[in-house]
């Protein structure tokens, strides 16, 4: 065994940690490798029993069992066709105005954060579904594209968001209280893109044209019934799910449960329900929710060695000495982690730094549930700025090669809603009732 100052561990273990990312090398096998190695080096041969019981701690957690559940739920759903009949009745809505299918996008993508929750498919689907007739609609590729990231991105936020039924054991916060708490946030960015659209296709009509009458020439009642029968289904296992979380007639484990029922029930009712279907839909959730779980328990592993080396410490001191008060000390935390952004996935900036972060939030006095939401907002940006940006990889990977899309247009595209962002975290400071109204009218 070694001893070193813990300012001394920190570094080293920052540096690995940062080395190793940047190297290439998978982010459970830096954090997992750098936690064990540098922890053997420090406490010996104890430190694999601090890992194990922290590990265990969190991968036991009875919360955690919601996370298959609602990816499985999220797949299902995406099988069952129900994106593409919802697609096709907004079509009809709002195609008439200039950037009424950019809109239309980032409403489906709205919709589908909250039956989803994974960022991947969600941003595929709306890939698949949407940005083929932009395109060849003569939308503008960085138009069309930064839609499909920015509304794919929602699920992120909105609930059932992954990130949240993660991020709540981490900081020992109710995963009901930030499923509530996101909702503000999480439809006030889709107004934000939505508003964003609309004006740049007022002043630049060129960019994203309204599609032709006698593509739309389509009876009142029969768009409204398109309408009802497209959102119908969505809308009641919205209201089922979550609205029992928020009666307190289940937890969200249990209410996970009953939504993975009700997707299946809703791929049998389109006839979409077949044994192919069941097994990719099983195997996607075990191969989504393994490497959730690897990251985890490597992280864990990681944030054990690394608090109780006094790093935690080292960290806390330096944010808290930041000028400007509280308040310069929360700007620099989201600061970190939209530099963080940059490198690494948002999973793995929750299981390293949630659990340094949480003591400093609840010592500068804020919110528990703002603060950890405000982080997840910032998050969003993960996804949309290079290298790491992986709504940009998907949309680049799933546009149809026909298209010609390429990374330059997604990157152009996907700016202006970068900066949206920044303004919704703006509007969360001034307004924190945006985040904590709907969490303080839960009944426990």
């Amino acid at each position: 065994m070694i001893e070193l100052s813990p300012t001394i561990v920190t570094v080293i273990m920052m540096g690995a940690f940062i080395g190793g990312v940047l190297s290439g090398y998978p982010l459970a096998i830096v954090t997992g490798g750098a936690g064990v190695i540098i922890g053997f080096l420090l406490f010996g041969q104890p430190v694999f029993n601090i890992i194990y019981m922290q590990m265990f701690g969190i991968l036991a957690n009875y919360v955690l069992l919601a996370l298959p559940l609602f990816v499985f739920m999220g797949i299902m759903l995406g099988h069952s066709g129900i994106a593409d009949r919802m697609y096709g009745a907004l079509y009809q809505w709002f195609g008439g105005f200039r950037g009424g299918l950019a809109i239309t996008t980032v409403l489906l993508g709205t919709i589908l954060a909250a039956t989803v929750g994974v960022v991947a498919a969600a941003v595929t689907m709306l890939t698949l579904v949407a940005l083929p007739p932009m395109v060849r609609r003569g939308y503008s590729k960085a138009m069309a594209t930064g839609a499909c990231c920015a509304g794919g991105s929602l699920g992120i936020l909105i609930p059932p968001s992954t990130l949240l039924i993660v991020y709540g054991p981490m900081a020992r916060i109710s995963v009901g209280k930030l499923f509530f708490g996101a909702f503000g946030p999480g439809l006030l960015l889709s107004i934000l893109y939505c508003t964003y659209i609309a004006i740049i296709s007022f002043i630049r009509p060129k960019m994203a044209p309204a599609v032709p009458v006698e593509e739309r020439n389509v009876p009142f009642i029969k768009k409204t019934t398109m309408l009802l029968t497209s959102m119908a289904p969505t809308a009641l296992l919205i209201m089922g799910v979550l609205g029992t979380i928020f009666l307190g007639i289940a937890a969200p484990t249990e209410a996970a449960a009953v939504g993975a029922f009700v997707a299946t029930l809703l791929a049998l009712a389109y006839r979409k329900l077949n044994w192919a279907v069941l097994k990719e839909a099983g195997t996607q959730t075990v191969k989504n929710s393994g490497m959730i779980f690897l990251i985890a328990a490597s992280s864990v592993a990681f944030t054990a060695v690394f608090l109780r080396a006094g790093g935690g410490e080292v960290v806390q001191n330096f944010i808290l000495s930041f000028p400007f008060g509280r308040w310069g000390a929360f700007a620099l935390i989201m600061l970190i982690c939209f530099l963080l952004g940059y490198i690494i996935i948002d999973l793995g900036i929750i299981f390293i730094m949630v659990p340094i972060i949480t003591p400093i939030f609840k010592t500068l006095g804020f919110d528990p549930v703002w603060a950890a939401i405000m982080v997840n907002i910032n998050l969003q940006m993960s996804y949309m700025t290079p290298p790491m940006a992986i709504a940009i990889f998907f949309v680049r990977g799933t546009a149809p090669p026909e298209l010609g899309i390429n990374i330059g247009d997604i990157i152009r595209g996907v700016i202006p809603f970068v900066f949206l962002i920044m303004i919704g975290l703006a509007l969360c400071t001034v307004l924190p009732q945006i985040i904590t109204w709907l969490p303080g009218m839960m009944i426990e």
